[in-house]
């Protein structure tokens, strides 16, 4: 069962959507900062998936690209 698990990990920079943990792994930014970020109803790079928030991953990148600080 694990070989065919591994089979379809995909890498974290290819992924067009991180989950919360996998946004944190991928960008150095702590949860609880990811969790304030996506709060708000008008976020450009969150998808809401039922209660699960997920992090669209190349707008995220722009985002964080033209912020000085976070």
């Amino acid at each position: 069962m694990a070989e065919n698990k591994k089979q379809f990990e995909i890498p974290l920079y290819e992924k067009p959507f991180l989950s919360i943990e996998e946004a944190s792994v991928y960008t150095g930014i702590g949860r609880d900062k990811l969790y304030e970020l996506t709060n708000p109803e008008d976020c450009p790079f969150v998808l809401w998936i039922g209660n699960r928030r997920m992090i669209k991953r190349r707008v995220f990148d722009e985002y964080v690209e033209k912020c000085y600080s976070i």
